[in-house]
């Protein structure tokens, strides 16, 4: 079989890169640069289209929502703590990423799931099926001791990155089926749980809007780091120029509780 008739062993349908010219999805990314803002070119990038101009400004408040959340999230501890170990700005930064699990920023891709799962081919789904649909979502969570990804926070009793979120969906015409079972089922909590303080927290917040832009629930994962690099790039910045070298945890912070000494 000639060349020209096999498949390569590698292949992409996303960017091409020859001599002088690099394609973008067809685009030629030297008339994207300065026309396009980067969240737009991550919506070609992801889905394979440009997208319109309440879809661009959708993803830009996504990414703007969980760009940083301080200091004391797993990330940025672990991204600040191997750069003082003397390791490099990437090593840095990449180290603060492979942080982000289930229990940090998947909770998108979980609850995205949850979501979609549910409302497969029933896009059209009426606002009391909808409803119904969240009574018995949370009837089973709290029955058989479920815990929902996408509600509840640590920190926070309302999330003020969702109640923002909800407002933007709402002003750019994202409040679809997902954002409204989404909402009803931390309506629901807060009749059947309410001492357990369950809301809506940012990561099913996305996970509900993107859903309703059309973005499969395994991309969840990847809009938070592709959102918490740049927060991580900042946090590990500012350990160079702040802090010194090795930390350690101070005495107060830790302690040891093995057996005593042996002889």
């Amino acid at each position: 079989m000639s060349e020209t008739n096999s498949q390569k062993e590698w292949r992409t349908a996303i960017t091409s890169n020859q001599d002088g010219k690099i394609l973008i999805r067809g685009y030629n990314l030297d008339n994207l640069i300065g026309n396009k803002s980067y969240a737009e070119v991550c919506f070609l990038l992801l889905k394979g289209e440009m997208p319109t101009p309440n879809e661009a400004k959708m993803l830009d408040a996504i990414f703007v929502s969980s760009i940083d959340a301080g200091i004391a999230t797993p990330s940025s501890v672990a991204a600040r703590t191997i750069f003082s170990g003397g390791n490099s700005l990437n090593a840095a930064v990449a180290g603060g990423i492979l942080t982000l699990g289930d229990a940090h920023g998947g909770a998108i891709e979980k609850a995205a799931k949850m979501f979609q799962d549910y409302l497969k081919g029933k896009e059209n789904i009426k606002d009391n099926d909808i409803a119904q649909m969240a009574k018995n979502i949370v009837d089973d969570a709290v029955k058989n001791k479920k815990r929902l990804a996408g509600y509840g926070h640590k920190l926070h009793t309302v999330d003020p990155r969702t109640k923002r979120l909800l407002e933007v969906a709402k002003d750019l015409n994202f409040g679809g089926s997902y954002v409204k079972l989404a909402v009803a089922i931390a309506d629901e909590f807060r009749v059947k749980k309410p001492e357990q303080k369950l809301p809506l927290n940012v990561d099913g917040c996305i996970a509900a809007i993107i859903s309703d832009m059309g973005f499969d629930y395994r991309l969840g994962k990847g809009f938070f780091i592709i959102a918490r690099s740049c927060g991580l790039v900042g946090q590990v910045f500012e350990e160079w120029m702040r802090e010194k070298p090795f930390r350690r945890l101070a005495p107060h912070l830790h302690e040891y509780d093995g057996v005593p000494e042996r002889g």
